[in-house]
């Protein structure tokens, strides 16, 4: 049976985030992390309910979630009241009795990164930008999932390589560097084969897995994926200006996201268009979002991973 913090003194809180590819989730006592552990995505836009629940329920589970004073998520997929209480439904089944607070998963790259007003920028997956002005108005662009939106993201970089593809090939064109690697990715013989593939259930997950393919030909010099990763950057740039604009604030800019992390050709791109109007003050997230708990669930701790920030390449002095 759970004991209340107020009759132990102990306060333990689970922190969730939801992404596209995976869930990532960790145990505080005291505003110290004592678990740390990862599962498959719980979001139901790229997993069906009964999977998002069967990785809920495991991780949940090995985190001595039934334990917890409160449970604190952060997911994407979460833009309206229904859809938190659909969220919501997955996991108290597993957790009885225990507080539950849903959040979009862009308030943890502000959270991770330490900042308590700024914007916040995820390129994963799918896409997405919100952010915060220091008289507490909010601003989100984006986020719309990957049938109306997701610039920049993985899924669109994979989505605009398979349409490269095709396009070449209705123009009689030979196969490029690209459209190869794309091909003997999925193991395929032509383009044309691309359509039953993209059309015939593979999930996001698996097509946000190629996007990498068009940062490897990028370094190869591919102009085409070189392009592709401009206009990636350029998406995301112009989403957080949107915000920005709204919120009448210059920054902090925090890029987050496994592609936003991972990818430097983006981050370069990125900077530079937000550079260009006057955006300066861009970083990149040095730590998992999931660390942005803590600080949102006003439970901080010098045990907990050092957050820092990694500035990139802009107008501003390099540091």
């Amino acid at each position: 049976m759970r004991a209340s913090s107020a009759m132990t003194g102990v306060r333990t809180v689970i922190g969730l985030d939801i992404g596209g590819s995976k869930t990532h989730g960790i145990k505080l006592v005291d505003g110290s992390v004592v678990e740390d552990r990862i599962a498959g995505s719980a979001n139901t836009q790229n997993v069906s309910t009964t999977t998002a629940s069967r990785n809920l329920a495991g991780l949940l589970k090995a985190l001595g979630a039934d334990e917890a004073d409160e449970v604190y998520v952060g997911s994407g997929g979460v833009d309206t009241d229904a859809d938190k209480a659909a969220l919501r439904s997955l996991i108290t089944p597993h957790i009885p009795g225990v507080a539950v607070t849903i959040v979009h998963d862009t308030r943890l790259i502000l959270a991770a990164a330490g900042a308590r007003t700024g914007i916040a920028v995820i390129a994963g997956t799918g896409s997405a930008v919100w952010g915060i002005a220091p008289d507490g108005t909010e601003a989100r662009v984006g986020g719309w999932g990957y049938l109306l939106g997701d610039e920049g993201s993985g899924y669109w970089l994979a989505r605009e390589s398979v349409r490269h593809a095709l396009h070449r090939a209705n123009l009689g064109l030979p196969t490029d560097d690209l459209s190869t690697a794309l091909l003997e990715e999925c193991g395929l013989n032509s383009p044309e084969e691309l359509i039953r593939l993209f059309h015939g259930g593979a999930d996001r997950t698996y097509w946000a897995n190629k996007s990498r393919l068009v940062f490897a030909c990028a370094q190869m010099g591919h102009p085409e994926s070189l392009i592709l990763i401009q206009q990636a950057g350029k998406s995301l740039a112009e989403q957080a200006l949107q915000v920005a604009t709204r919120l009448g604030i210059p920054g902090p800019v925090v890029l987050g996201g496994g592609l936003g992390v991972n990818q430097v050709a983006l981050q370069e791109s990125f900077t530079t268009h937000l550079a260009a109007h006057g955006l300066t003050e861009v970083h990149v997230l040095t730590t998992e979002p999931v660390f942005g708990v803590p600080f949102l669930a006003g439970k901080t701790s010098a045990s907990t991973p050092e957050v820092d920030y990694m500035m990139m390449p802009s107008t501003r002095a390099h540091h």
